[in-house]
């Protein structure tokens, strides 16, 4: 009776974990993980690593990031249904789309958006540390005084976006005035850098992670930089660690973000921007290994594990399931697409 007792437990254990190894292999043993930057040393590909590792170790397969750019990421992960290729990118994803960049169809149209994993709240405008402008205020103010202020960004996503928000902000305060912001379109973050201390802009488009340094300086350094403005929301700032970020604390930071530093959006409330990062699927992909992602990203997050890493490298953790994440990045698209709408034409 006992061995017939034992032998029935081991019957169904063996079943449970034959049930659980089929579910693993949903996915495939080797999994491609695109995303759209061809930087190794980016946040992009920082962010995916981390996550790229707990998925292959909660669910027991082999993941790889390979950073091909974001045209490349796409066409790979549309010519791909059979879930060896997935992606991972940011807002940079529709505000391609919305500023018309080339390469960059609709992702809620043309593929599946998946679940966000984390924020990079380093999004951030600085100024050299002998300008004029020495805040947010003095920049808009310089605007409406009729001043041309030029801003580095490199043109047609997450650089810009801060850029539509200020001239926005510049048109809600005084109509016309945000002509005098004009775009000094560059490239990489150490072009726009190099834009400032060549004389070429007055503010450029930065990070905190890639800029921070600067504003260490001696002020007498030609180099020397200071944050004006953070587009990151405040709630999401304050779930960074207390020490910041090199010398600079988090409650330094957050002297940078709203609502301590005002770019209107509607004469009422703020703009804000954090940089989402968030999987994407081959449209025709099995719902159920989209599901079985999306499970594990759920079980990864419960464990808590992967936030620490995340906070380690500045991200603030940020897991939404699929229904919440396309609900959320959807009313994002839509709030920026207004934004870049009414100043079109104007940059």
């Amino acid at each position: 009776m006992i061995r017939n007792s034992l032998l029935t437990a081991v019957s169904a254990a063996a079943i449970t974990v034959a049930g659980a190894a089929t579910f693993a292999q949903e996915l495939p043993r080797n999994v491609r993980l695109v995303i759209g930057s061809t930087s190794t040393g980016g946040d992009t590909y920082q962010n995916s690593s981390i996550v790229a590792d707990a998925l292959a170790e909660h669910l027991g397969i082999n993941v790889k990031v390979d950073a091909v750019g974001a045209s490349e990421a796409f066409k790979a992960l549309g010519r791909d249904s059979r879930g060896t290729t997935l992606m991972i990118f940011h807002d940079q994803s529709y505000l391609g789309n919305l500023y018309g960049r080339e390469g960059y169809s609709d992702p809620f149209a043309n593929y599946t958006v998946g679940p966000t994993v984390a924020i990079n709240p380093g999004n951030a405008y600085l100024v050299s540390c002998d300008s004029p402008y020495q805040t947010m205020e003095d920049i808009l103010g310089a605007a409406e005084n009729g001043e041309r202020v030029r801003v580095a960004i490199q043109p047609g996503g997450v650089s810009e976006i801060g850029f539509s928000a200020m001239k926005n902000a510049a048109s809600v305060r005084s109509p016309g005035s945000e002509e005098n912001l004009v775009a000094v379109n560059t490239g990489s973050q150490s072009d726009k850098n190099q834009a400032m201390w060549d004389d070429l802009a007055d503010v450029i488009n930065g990070s905190i992670q890639a800029n921070e340094q600067f504003t260490q300086l001696p002020e007498d350094d030609e180099k020397c930089m200071r944050f004006v403005w953070i587009t990151a929301r405040s709630a999401t700032l304050e779930q960074a660690p207390e020490a910041g970020m090199g010398d600079t604390t988090r409650d330094d930071l957050l002297q940078y973000a709203a609502p301590n530093v005002e770019v209107t959006l509607d004469g009422e409330q703020n703009f804000t921007f954090d940089k989402e990062f968030f999987f994407l699927f081959n449209p025709e992909m099995d719902p159920a290994i989209i599901e079985q992602v999306d499970t594990a990203l759920s079980e990864i997050f419960a464990a808590g594990e992967i936030q620490e890493r995340q906070k380690a490298s500045f991200f603030i953790p940020n897991y939404l399931s699929i229904e919440d994440a396309q609900a959320h990045l959807m009313d994002k698209r839509d709030t920026y697409g207004e934004v870049i709408q009414q100043i079109s034409g104007g940059s």
